[in-house]
């Protein structure tokens, strides 16, 4: 892809919580600068970084101003700028503070090759969906979004919640267990995997089921279209059960509430630099080593 002419300026976006990694802002900013492109920024990364440019209180408001964001921090500061973006269609390239993470693109120390290589247009763009909980208490019927995944868990104690789950109106199966984690597929490699949960590539479209812990055994995970619709009834009146989006927690969920679950109709576009893949990542993170047993 040659995009150079389409980038004239770029969005800075960072974890102000990684004070050791802000040098990498204010690199990336000269360099960006250096190569004849202007830069803004959310406003709190500007003001840590002391960066002279335009600022934005909203990162939905940044990235309308941009052609291209770069989010300095690891997989959750993404998780965080997927939800705060908006469904924005400006693509976004994390940059890792830490250690290699599934969803930043580049490291630190790749910046000074990385940059120069996006500013010329080489790199490819690549959707990943993002999922939508639906949920309705009494008359005021709310959207949650989430990129990785939806949990639907005990708030506290020990004891097992029952859920019942319809696949496009169909009945699946009834769950007792510690909670369910529906999907994405960008999710697969998140708390389903901990769980047990098959990896799957983010180019397929589907979700995935994973029950976390639960009382039978025969209850495995579940590969069901992403144009499915999920609805999540809420069986037992003990333990509370709390719904939670990518790590956070978004609302208590009673006996008898349903939680529908659909794909949105917005993605979130990352950044690919030449040489990298799903595949490649897989096999860093996970320490495949290919020997044989």
């Amino acid at each position: 892809m040659n995009a150079k002419s389409n980038i004239k300026c770029v969005g800075l976006l960072a974890n102000t919580e990684k004070k050791a990694g802000l040098h990498a802002v204010v690199t990336a900013a000269t360099l960006i600068q250096k190569a004849g492109v202007s830069i803004c920024a959310e406003s709190a990364t500007a003001q840590c970084c002391n960066l002279d440019c335009e600022t934005f209180d909203v990162p939905a408001q940044l990235a309308a101003r941009c052609n291209l964001i770069l989010v300095f921090g690891g997989d959750g500061t993404m998780l965080r700028a997927a939800h705060d973006l908006d469904g924005s269609a400006t693509p976004v390239l994390g940059i890792n503070l830490g250690g290699l993470g599934f969803l930043t693109g580049a490291s630190v120390r790749e910046m000074n090759t990385v940059l120069p290589q996006v500013l010329a247009g080489q790199y490819a763009i690549e959707s990943r969906p993002l999922i939508e909980a639906h949920t309705q208490h009494g008359d005021h019927p709310q959207t949650h979004p989430a990129l990785n995944e939806f949990v639907m868990g005990r708030k506290t104690g020990s004891r097992m919640v029952e859920l019942e789950v319809f696949v496009d109106g169909q009945e699946l199966t009834r769950y007792r267990c510690d909670g369910l984690i529906i999907s994405s597929p960008t999710g697969s490699t998140a708390y389903s995997l901990s769980a047990g949960g098959a990896i799957v590539s983010p180019s397929a479209e589907v979700f995935t089921l994973t029950p976390i812990c639960p009382h039978t055994l025969s209850n495995r995970s579940i590969i069901l279209s992403l144009n499915s619709e999920i609805s999540v009834k809420v069986l037992c009146k003990t333990p509370e059960i709390t719904l939670s989006g990518d790590g956070e927690r978004l609302l208590d969920v009673l006996c008898g509430d349903c939680v529908r679950i659909v794909r949105s109709r917005h993605a979130f576009r990352l950044v690919h630099l030449a040489g990298s893949s799903f595949f490649k990542t897989l096999r860093q993170k996970l320490h495949w080593s290919g020997a044989h047993i």
